[in-house]
């Protein structure tokens, strides 16, 4: 006959209260084995998604495209059969809490306008998912906070699609300035736009996110931001107008200029548009200027400074298959993201300070 001893005992006792503490999905996640690659859904099956997000989930190594969520089912049954997604892996606006359920489905990216961003990546986050956002964040730093606040409750990871901050280019010229290679920046200025043909998009429509400083001005403060390597800390002054108040109307902004203040005296001159065609980022240094042009555009960004050349060559959608394959890679491994939830907050924060500079003719601290 086994005798047991009285330790025996006191250790089975022990392990079966640890046991208690962890519910059976944690037990069963804890012996699952390591994901090589994420499933990612879209959420919204716009242009993007379509023509950018979804051709470059077919060259991602570290991530693919596992489903999709809309509410057109005509999108649905075209895009089921062109990449071969299965029936459970297809969601719609109503039953988007059972994506919770599925563990083919690793990431949500919100891929909507602006003013639905909140929602779903609330939704996204309390179905246990981790959260990729397209650009802009949000309409306000409150909604940008609580997008934040529900991935961090929910123990998720949350990016903002800022595919530029992945981009070979973008990050010479930051290293650049990061290490002062070519002495102190003095000024910087960006401009980001383009002749916009549509009317009736949710960009020219505010209760959706609309204004061109909301969709291409946030490219300019990027490269406000990266190119001076500092954050502003006002706005001496900005201006919104519009050559066609027929679309642009309600106080919509067509384009926006803005002068930004950096520590030390350094200004940032932004511009942004919906009238014209405009892409380049200037960085005035100690030792000579830094010249990005294009600078924010799906390929091709290139420029010149007096240490040689900046061009990496690569091929669309480079630019998307890296960013996903980069935020794939740190969910993975539990890294730091590269662009998190506050890099799109810090911007929208710059936004308001904008409009309300634009609105009230004074300089507005940030």
């Amino acid at each position: 006959m086994h005798i047991t001893s009285r330790r025996d005992i006191l250790k089975t006792l022990a392990l079966g209260s640890a046991a208690a503490l962890f519910s059976p999905h944690t037990l069963l996640s804890a012996t699952l084995p390591q994901k090589t690659r994420l499933g990612v859904a879209l959420i919204g099956l716009g242009y993007y998604s379509t023509d950018l997000l979804a051709p470059a989930l077919q060259q991602t190594k570290n991530c693919y495209l596992a489903g999709i969520v809309t509410g057109t089912p005509s999108k649905a049954e075209a895009w089921q059969k062109k990449y071969n997604i299965p029936e459970k892996n297809i969601y719609n606006y109503q039953n988007f809490e059972q994506i919770a359920n599925n563990p083919d489905i690793d990431v949500v990216y919100v891929v909507l306008p602006p003013s639905m961003h909140r929602e779903y990546v609330v939704r996204a986050a309390n179905a246990g998912k981790h959260v990729w956002c397209e650009k802009p964040m949000a309409i306000t730093v409150q909604e940008c906070q609580a997008m934040i606040d529900a991935c961090r409750k929910n123990k998720k990871t949350l990016a903002i699609g800022y595919r530029l901050q992945h981009e070979p280019n973008t990050q010479e010229y930051r290293r650049i300035v990061q290490k002062k290679l070519l002495g102190n920046v003095q000024s910087v200025s960006c401009a980001a736009g383009y002749r916009e043909g549509r009317t009736n998009h949710w960009k020219q429509d505010k209760a959706m996110g609309g204004g061109v400083l909301y969709d291409m001005g946030v490219y300019a403060i990027q490269g406000a931001r990266m190119g001076a390597a500092m954050e502003p800390i006002a706005v001496i002054s900005a201006k919104t107008s519009t050559t066609r108040p027929e679309i642009y109307k309600n106080g919509l902004d067509e384009t926006t200029v803005a002068t930004l203040e950096f520590p030390g005296g350094v200004r940032g001159d932004i511009k942004t548009s919906f009238a014209e065609n405009v892409n380049f980022l200037n960085i005035n240094c100690q030792k000579g200027e830094i010249k990005i042009a294009p600078y924010q555009a799906y390929a091709g960004v290139k420029g010149t400074s007096p240490l040689g050349e900046i061009n990496h060559p690569y091929e669309v959608p480079w630019q998307q298959a890296k960013q996903m394959d980069d935020d794939a890679l740190a969910i993975m491994q539990n890294k730091p993201l590269l662009v998190p939830g506050e890099e799109g907050l810090r911007d929208i924060r710059i936004v308001e300070a904008i409009y309300k500079s634009a609105a009230s003719g004074q300089r507005v601290k940030i």
